[in-house]
């Protein structure tokens, strides 16, 4: 399996982007995929997940202003970001794994993950 983002920048404080994550491979049908997010001098943290039923699930500092969303027939996953601040500055990553969302937000859970994407807020 293979993840590939794309849709990072430089946005102002209260834009928006789109970061999109093209999946190749094959998942099995009871999946997860994840949003990571790591600034420089912090760990890595969760985003947000949707899973194969295409639940979402949000970290309280996105919830209200990210969406994670997914086209299976495009084999891709978007994380629609809003209303910006500098404090979502971070590279961002893509992860996947063959099983549920349970416990999304842990790193280590996660088997196949992108290259990142960077995204920078700032006037």
């Amino acid at each position: 399996v293979q993840l590939v983002e794309s849709g990072g920048g430089l946005v102002q404080p209260g834009g928006s982007l789109r970061l999109s994550c093209v999946v190749s491979g094959y998942l099995y049908n009871n999946y997860c995929m994840g949003w990571f997010r790591q600034a420089p001098g912090k760990e890595r943290e969760g985003v947000a997940s949707i899973d194969s039923d295409g639940t979402p699930t949000y970290a309280d500092s996105v919830k209200g202003r990210f969406t994670i969303s997914q086209d299976n027939a495009q084999n891709t996953v978007y994380l629609q970001m809003n209303s910006l601040k500098p404090d979502d500055t971070a590279m961002y990553y893509c992860a996947a794994r063959s099983w549920s969302c349970v416990s999304w937000a842990s790193v280590t859970y996660y088997t196949y993950w992108g290259q990142g994407t960077q995204v920078t807020v700032s006037s």
